[in-house]
């Protein structure tokens, strides 16, 4: 009788790990109605009359913020458990755009790299710390001595993110 119970109490937990994983990797609980949505996170958006992220940084010019929903290239979300993530212009010359999530109410799948996201919120200018800059740094993987170079805040582009939707 203690082995079937044993046997029970590890199918239990294995199913209870590959939850959390998939909440991990998705930021959903992965419920019937989430899979069909499985690429969309926060508020659910569409992916219409998104500008690009080139036309935002027009349209930002110099104010300081910019309720907008833009459509962009990732190229980079935080490893840690995707609690944020950057994006970048097809220019080279443009900045990149640090992204977080209201509320810190969903994250994104930390293998997005690389695709193209619409976010709907606002875009703005804000000083980031140097605490927070190697925090950031720290949830990139970056080596120790990378992190250690960081000294100076940066004026950062920054958008504050309620709904994301990947561009399949």
């Amino acid at each position: 009788m203690k082995n079937y119970l044993l046997f029970f109490v590890l199918v239990i937990s294995i199913l209870s790990c590959k939850d959390i994983a998939s909440t991990a990797q998705t930021g959903t609980n992965n419920t019937s109605e989430e899979k069909a949505t499985a690429n969309h996170f926060g508020e659910a958006i569409s992916a219409k009359d998104a500008i690009t992220y080139d036309a935002m940084l027009t349209n930002l010019g110099t104010k300081d913020s910019l309720e907008t929903k833009v459509k962009g290239k990732v190229s980079g979300v935080c490893q840690a458990k995707g609690c944020w993530m950057t994006i970048v212009s097809q220019e080279e010359d443009k900045p990149e755009m640090f992204v977080q999530f209201k509320d810190y109410g969903f994250f994104m799948p930390l293998d997005l790299a690389g695709k193209e996201v619409v976010m709907a919120g606002k875009a703005f200018r804000e000083e980031t710390s140097v605490d927070e800059l190697r925090h950031y740094a720290e949830d990139e993987g970056l080596s120790a001595e990378e992190i250690a170079k960081i000294t100076e805040p940066v004026e950062e582009l920054k958008f504050l993110a309620y709904g994301v939707v990947i561009v399949e």
